[in-house]
């Protein structure tokens, strides 16, 4: 994880952000998404008891990067108020692209400008650490997504149907792959990706305040 000294997200522009409710009440598209990403976590004793440790090590902030249109966000943003609901600690969310040069530190890979990303801080708003996008294991299961949603290029669909497909065909293609994608996403691996991330963050954290 690429070590940031000095973070754009000073204390004073931390307050100006919306609280959870305050994003899902802002007019979102994807709002029961993220209420149904929120509502399907629930933080273990175990993991409760770890992050109520982090709070009282100090840690007292987190701020969120992200877009409501993005999968890893409508996801991550629940799991991020979870965290701050056990922990005991504030939340603040931000739109990623009206707020470009707050994510500049957190670019993944120095380069891209993934999300969510998770960046917390101490009671005296000095950074600890961040979290981009979406825990390993995710990232190493993103051929489930793939193979549930199917191939939706002009060729994959073409040989699905043993024709060049016209411009309505694609596209009735996509709207089911889009429908089997939100599916799968209230299954086990979905719901398995949200507990992942608690864990690394609580992992993150512990490493962070040693």
């Amino acid at each position: 994880m690429t070590q940031v000294s000095e973070s754009p997200i000073t204390l004073e522009r931390f307050n100006t952000g919306k609280t959870f409710q305050q994003y899902l009440d802002s007019g979102i598209a994807n709002r029961e998404l993220f209420e149904r990403n929120y509502n399907g976590l629930t933080i273990s004793p175990e993991q409760a008891k770890r992050l109520k440790a982090l709070s009282a090590k100090g840690v007292a902030r987190i701020a969120v990067i992200g877009e409501d249109w993005c999968p890893d966000v409508y996801r991550g943003l629940g799991v991020a108020q979870r965290i701050a609901e056990a922990a005991g600690i504030e939340l603040r969310f931000f739109e990623r692209d009206q707020n470009k040069e707050l994510i500049q530190p957190y670019r993944k890979n120095g380069e891209f400008e993934s999300i969510p990303v998770y960046v917390f801080f101490d009671k005296d708003h000095h950074y600890l650490a961040h979290f981009i996008e979406r825990p390993k294991v995710a990232d190493s299961e993103m051929h489930l997504v793939r193979a549930a949603m199917g191939d939706t290029s002009p060729a994959g669909i073409a040989k699905k149907l043993g024709h060049e497909p016209s411009e309505e065909e694609v596209a009735a293609e996509r709207a089911a792959s889009r429908v089997r994608y939100m599916e799968w996403q209230q299954g086990d691996v979905w719901a398995g990706w949200r507990v992942a991330a608690v864990d690394e963050v609580i992992e993150l954290l512990e490493a962070a305040t040693k």
